[in-house]
């Protein structure tokens, strides 16, 4: 019996692609035939294909464009209407799609940018969406050792910015402390290297640190004076300084939040405390950001205190680097640029002023408070403030008009496994937030059937579960529970073998 496998997804695939033509190349001159109704296939025959079986090709309208040594076939692109009749041809063993394949040199998602929900918004999945949200002509400020604007990953969305400290219109990156935020923050959806948390916004370099990664108050100062005459909605200090600068400092970030600026401010490395969060970051004009693990867990190097207001990823952070390169980082000041890409999206929701002042930056801050997913003690804390930025649920929130955050209860995602001897840790995106628990289910495989059992259960808002694995091959799963008998669909599965 010939292999029907493909043509029925051969038809159907390509009867969706309504409009669009499929160039062949014909064997004979004359140029580049188009038409919308040839499809490229790939026919195997029983024997190797001679003329007889480009023959039967032509005779049935299509074209060959290729055959092959390794395998008795040839590429043809065929009339859709001819496949049937081609594949019940003597001598033909199957007629099958010409599946199209991409390069995986494709842009990833850095792990601390699908932590905090930012893949659903960019697709237009989440609750509430008419189209994706990529903060698109949002103006956001880095404030730090400036940008390598010719970045493939950033240059699209370099706007322009200054050198305080050269006095001239070019803050172009000479430590590459400040292309690695500005990654976090905006790197490009462009199969390039990685995705930032709003790639769409207008991103401006105000370059205040030098070559060594040190500045002064003043240019700070100086940048806040540039931000607010250039109507610039966010800025991202990623750094700061153990020593009080003072009341003239204080007062001309406290007169920059008056003026509407949204102002994001890592909380320092110095580790935890009663309180050593730096400044800026220490003032109430600056929303403080710790930083945390890939398991939700403090950073070692996080600073704590009562200034801190919200956590974010900033262990291991994967970003953009000087001179067109991608590279690891650690630090607060690889989470705060999270958080300002978080704030760029709400805005981009067009979140109004829902108390009358005239600004919005206030609405902002509540919503990223109201929607953080709280970790440590409960409530409010010095290590991890409201806890763990969600860029989606603030953006469901913003875009809902603020308020109670919107129910979901969708399935977790990007489940991945790793190994360390015999422990395996699991972890995935929580995509609920009504959720009672998640169930992690263990698979087994038997002649090709997977049989599954409940592995464990653990609390809501928990991402990752580590347990001693047996000896073998497993496969596993996870799903939100809600109540008692109420579940999402499963996540992706993953295989681990303990040897």
């Amino acid at each position: 019996m010939k292999s029907l496998r493909g043509v029925v997804g051969l038809v159907l695939g390509w009867s969706l692609l309504s409009g669009v033509a499929v160039a062949a190349g014909p064997e004979v001159g004359g140029g580049v035939v188009k038409d919308a109704n040839l499809v490229p296939v790939l026919v195997r025959f029983q024997g190797a294909p001679g003329k007889a079986e480009r023959d039967l090709v032509r005779a049935l309208g299509g074209t060959v464009n290729r055959s092959f040594q390794v395998v008795p076939a040839v590429a043809a692109t065929m009339p859709q209407e001819a496949l049937e009749a081609l594949l019940q041809a003597p001598g033909v063993a199957a007629v099958e799609p010409d599946v199209e394949v991409q390069g995986h040199a494709s842009a990833e998602y850095p792990w601390g940018v699908l932590r905090i929900g930012c893949e659903p918004l960019h697709l237009g999945t989440f609750v509430g969406a008419t189209a994706p949200n990529l903060g698109a002509g949002v103006k956001v400020a880095v404030v730090d050792s400036g940008i390598d604007y010719n970045h493939i990953d950033l240059a699209a969305a370099y706007a322009g910015g200054y050198d305080f400290l050269n006095n001239d219109a070019d803050p172009l990156d000479d430590n590459g402390h400040g292309t690695h935020v500005s990654g976090t923050i905006a790197a490009q959806i462009n199969n390039a290297a990685v995705i930032g948390v709003a790639p769409g916004v207008d991103l401006y370099a105000l370059k205040v640190l030098g070559a060594n990664g040190s500045g002064s108050f003043s240019a700070i100062i100086a940048a806040l004076d540039w931000c607010v005459a250039n109507q610039i909605q966010v800025a991202n200090f990623s750094l700061g300084s153990t020593t009080d600068p003072g009341t003239t400092v204080a007062t001309a970030f406290a007169n920059a939040a008056n003026a509407g600026l949204v102002i994001i401010g890592s909380a320092g490395n110095s580790g935890a405390g009663v309180d050593t969060v730096g400044y800026p970051a220490k003032y109430t004009s600056v929303i403080a950001i710790g930083s945390t693990t890939s398991t939700n867990t403090l950073s070692s190097f996080s600073s704590t205190g009562p200034a801190v207001e919200l956590a974010a990823p900033g262990s291991d952070i994967y970003s953009t680097l000087v001179g067109g390169g991608v590279g690891y980082m650690s630090g607060t000041s690889m989470a705060a640029p999270h958080v300002a890409g978080a704030a760029a999206l709400v805005i981009a929701t067009g979140l109004g002023d829902l108390n009358g002042n005239g600004l919005i930056n206030d609405e902002v801050r509540t919503v990223l408070q109201q929607t953080a997913i709280d970790l440590g003690t409960a409530g409010r804390d010095n290590s991890f403030g409201f806890g763990l930025v969600d860029a989606r649920a603030a953006v469901e929130l913003a875009k809902a008009g603020g308020g109670t955050p919107p129910v979901r209860f969708d399935a977790p995602t990007n489940l991945a496994a790793s190994l360390s001897s015999r422990t395996i840790t699991l972890s995935w995106t929580d995509n609920a937030n009504s959720e009672t628990a998640f169930e992690i289910e263990q698979g087994t495989t038997k002649n090709g059937v997977v049989t599954w059992k409940l592995l464990a259960s653990t609390a809501a808002d928990i991402k990752t579960y580590t347990f001693t694995g047996s000896r073998g091959t497993f496969r596993y799963r996870v799903r939100a529970r809600k109540g008692t008998s109420t579940y999402t669909t499963y996540s992706n599965e993953v295989s681990v073998t303990v040897r």
